[in-house]
């Protein structure tokens, strides 16, 4: 039985409520004991210990996790187990304050940070359980409350870097801004001063193994990853996602069975948004302009007390934009033959709003529940003038025309999306269960008016669009350890995606016929469940998983009787991961994983698209998936003094690879022949290369991040095209520099160079109007530099800072391709867009850990009548 979308949350998110109310009635109830709360009704839970985290330099070390664990009784288990009291995170001097806690019995404190040696002490405030009396009875412990300190001060408490760290490394000791990993990477884009104001684009530009062109496409090692936000899908682009809201971002080279196996070709980037956990309220509050006569503003909160968390944040940002671009074309069909130049120039203005808020209700100390909503608008006015020369070239004589062409564009966009995601925590250390529904509404609308000023006359033309699209997945993920060192890990998957979109060409007016129009609407469902296991020896460990996926897609067009439908067969994608401990610093991984890309609707669809009278396109209803295949070997050393090396060497094989094919046609629509770019499966495409990602740490106050990627690629397209192959050997270098200098400045220079590429991939992360290039045999894209730099000053004790960002110093950026395809036509083309912008950014962070507004100054209370109580 086939059921409407709505019918399906709905479904869904019923049997989530009724699992949910059953796990809740099996939470664990308080063990009125040592570290347990109230001893016979009386202390109140008014304790508080507090101190300071500091390296072995006594340097506060920001974003240490701190935990308290007391003996609390489990009735599930039947027995006391040690539970989690409290916990946060330092602030970025080192600072924590642990509240609300009971005042009996012995805790445990443990503190841990990445790349330092795990520190655990017991703690107490001096009260403990009555000797030989029941836990909870009515008798108080001996010596009573009388000068008891419930406000103590632990000090500073030191951690020692740990040589036996190999997972994950942390290259800074304060706010971390990279932390590698041999499985990713994870790089604080809130600490990176270069980013404040603008947008995920310029957030992903300094991110290691990672590269942004002008159009907003991401590769990563010369491939198109997926785009994730917190951990899932995301339907909005990345000019749409404020940099500002960015807390963290994580590089995947090589997903494991746990996630999709499509959806990219070269791995997944999840951008992780800020929301704090701290107890207590804290915020941050910003603005900046740039002298593009743009603005920006937002805000942030999160309010944590008791069993909920609240958090909220907002942005607006207003843009303003330039571009410039020239094509020069070759055409090698025809008679005559011609040569078109094109020059272009485009300014954009425009904006986007969007705001998120949500709550997390902790229903006891195993059971969370998140609800969460966000809403994100825009509207955007491209407009841009084309001047266009043509040359025909007789035998005898050459001729030469021109023409203009003006565009005036009117964007608007609207996204609103919410998520329900529940965790239960078994009795069993490390045992989890995790379900979320989220789902996603988009619309837009948009319209183009072409004036084209010709010798003889003027002609206009006008696009008009309207769309919408939903998405939701249903998700269900567990882990269960076997023993401290195998786990077993599952989940069960379904995504599922409904879009429409319907658009018209009028001519002086007149609406064109439906040949020249679109309308149409498809269909997307991907249903999938995997499962692996892991096993810790004393220096080897492994990781098996196997993912399995079915997917259906539909597509039609509504305005005639056309629909086709491809069903995808049943496929399974394994992954292996292997561990080799060399030594205390030295460490090697070994990764295999299989991967899928599938045709979009604009691929699939096998009727010619005339929305952009200059570039038709024509999809392929018989393409295939294309499957990728990828090892990768690295090795990871961790050097003394915060100096960090990650090499990986990886190869990449994909059959059936998807490309876009240009060839020329005779439409019977214009009555005349022209260049159509459809889509092929081309043989294959092979890819291999070595990668590293230095990190130095210099006097104190220079920090170095490197990262260099070298390969070659290769793409056979001969069963599309005789000998049509291409082969290059190509590389690129990313410098960050970030210099401490006097009275609280930071320097941070930032800058890439890319030699000339085989192909540019495609992100697939934008909206329906926006284009892009996708994988090609026929030419390659030309190489680029550029630099970037910032400023930034704290002051009002690093609660408020002043970042002055540029980027594109030496305005280099320039994006280039060269495209051949023989018989057709041979082009040359390059662009550039908003170089030498300058931001000047404020920011200022508020926040109080005590969630207690009118808490006493003095808690050392002199508590002599209180053995009378009860």
């Amino acid at each position: 039985m086939k059921y409407p979308m709505h019918l399906l949350l709905i479904k869904t998110a019923a049997i989530l409520a009724i699992l949910i109310i059953g796990l809740t009635n099996l939470s664990a109830q308080q063990w009125p004991g040592s570290g347990g709360g109230n001893w016979g009704g009386g202390p109140p839970k008014n304790g508080r210990f507090y101190g300071k985290v500091v390296d072995e330099n006594n340097k506060g070390i920001g974003y240490a996790t701190v935990q308290l664990y007391g003996m609390q009784f489990d009735t599930v288990a039947k027995k006391p187990v040690e539970t989690l009291l409290a916990g946060q995170i330092t602030e970025d001097n080192g600072d924590f304050s642990l509240e609300n806690l009971p005042v009996m019995g012995e805790f445990t404190l443990k503190i841990s940070f990445i790349g330092y040696a795990e520190i655990s002490q017991k703690v107490t405030f001096g009260l403990m359980p009555p000797k030989g009396g029941a836990p909870g009875g009515s008798k108080p412990p001996s010596g009573g409350m009388a000068g008891v300190n419930f406000d103590k001060d632990l000090g500073n408490i030191k951690l020692a870097p740990d040589s036996q760290t190999l997972e994950t490394v942390t290259v800074t000791a304060e706010a971390a801004t990279t932390t590698l990993a041999l499985d990713k990477k994870v790089y604080r884009v809130d600490k990176d001063a270069s980013v404040a104001g603008g947008n995920a684009q310029d957030a992903l530009k300094n991110v290691p193994s990672l590269s942004v062109d002008l159009d907003g496409n991401v590769s990563l090692r010369n491939g198109s990853p997926q785009i994730f936000l917190d951990g899932r899908p995301t339907t909005l682009s990345l000019d749409q996602i404020s940099a500002d809201a960015i807390e963290s971002v994580e590089v995947i080279t090589n997903p494991s069975a746990k996630y999709d196996a499509g959806g990219g070709t070269a791995g997944i980037i999840n951008i992780v948004l800020k929301k704090e956990k701290r107890l207590g309220y804290n915020g941050n509050v910003r603005a900046g302009v740039d002298t593009r006569k743009g603005f920006n503003f937002g805000g942030d909160v999160n309010a944590r007390g008791g069993k909920t968390n609240l958090f909220l944040s907002g942005n607006l940002n207003r843009m303003r934009g330039y571009s410039d671009g020239e094509t020069f074309r070759q055409n090698l069909f025809g008679s005559p033959l011609t040569n078109i130049s094109q020059i272009t120039d485009g300014n954009m203005s425009g904006y986007f709003a969007n705001t998120r808020a949500g709550v997390d209700w902790f229903m006891d100390n195993r059971n969370t529940l998140t609800v969460a909503g966000s809403y994100t608008r825009g509207h955007f006015e491209p407009n841009e003038v084309l001047s266009v020369q043509i040359d025909s070239l007789f035998s005898s004589r050459t001729t030469s025309s021109e023409y203009t062409r003006t565009t005036d564009q009117d964007r608007n966009f609207r996204n609103i999306g919410s998520s329900v995601l529940f965790k239960h925590l078994f009795p069993k250390q490390g045992a989890e269960w995790t379900a979320d529904v989220n789902y996603n509404r988009v619309k837009f609308k948009g319209g183009s008016d072409y004036t084209t000023m010709y010798a003889s006359g003027t002609t206009s033309e006008r696009q008009e669009g309207t769309g919408s699209g939903q998405f939701a997945t249903i998700q269900t993920d567990f882990v269960n350890p076997l023993n401290d060192k195998m786990k077993v890990e599952g989940g069960l998957r379904a995504s599922l995606r409904r879009n429409k979109n319907d658009n018209a060409n009028f001519r002086e007016g007149v609406e064109q016929p439906s040949s020249l129009t679109d309308h149409y609407k498809f269909n997307d469902d991907v249903y999938a469940a995997y499962g692996q296991f892991s096993h810790q020896l004393t220096n080897w460990g492994y990781q098996v998983g196997l993912r399995a996926e079915s997917s259906i897609y539909k597509g039609s067009l509504t305005d005639r009787d056309s629909s086709f439908t491809i069903s995808y067969p049943f496929s399974l994608f394994p992954s292996v991961f292997v561990t080799r401990k060399l030594n205390d610093l030295d460490n090697i991984q070994f990764a295999y994983t299989r991967r899928i890309n599938r045709p979009n609707f604009f691929q699939t669809m096998p009727f010619t698209d005339f929305s952009d009278s200059l570039n038709l396109r024509k999809g392929n209803p018989e393409l295939k998936p294309e499957f990728i295949n990828s090892l990768e070997l690295s090795y990871q050393n961790i050097f003394a003094k915060g100096h960090n090396l990650l090499l990986s060497i990886y190869y990449k094989q994909a059959t059936d690879l998807i490309t876009t094919y240009l060839d020329t046609e005779f439409n019977e629509d214009l009555q005349k022949e022209v260049v159509v770019a459809t889509y092929a499966n081309s043989n294959s495409s092979q890819a291999y290369g070595a990668e590293i990602t230095l990190k130095n740490s210099f006097f104190n106050w220079l920090d170095l991040t490197t990262n260099v990627n070298l390969y070659q690629s290769k793409v056979d397209a001969s069963n599309v095209e005789t000998d049509l192959e291409i082969s290059r050997l190509s590389w690129f270098v990313k410098e960050n520099m970030q210099v401490k200098l006097p009275a609280g400045l930071t320097l941070q220079l930032s800058g890439e160079y890319r030699s000339k590429a085989s192909f540019t991939p495609d992100s697939g992360n934008r909206m329906p109007w926006q284009p892009g290039p996708t994988n090609t045999a026929q030419g390659y894209s030309l190489s680029n530099w550029y630099v970037d730099a910032s400023l930034k000053k704290d002051f009002l004790d690093r609660k408020a800072s002043l970042t002055l960002n540029v980027n594109d110093i030496f305005a280099t950026r320039r994006n280039g391709t060269y495209t051949n395809s023989p018989g057709v036509f041979i082009q040359d083309s390059e662009n550039t867009r908003n170089p030498q912008v300058f931001r000047l950014n404020f920011s200022y962070r508020f926040g109080k850990m005590d969630t207690s507004l009118f808490k006493r100054k003095n808690m050392k209370q002199n508590m002599q009548g209180s053995d009378m109580m009860q």
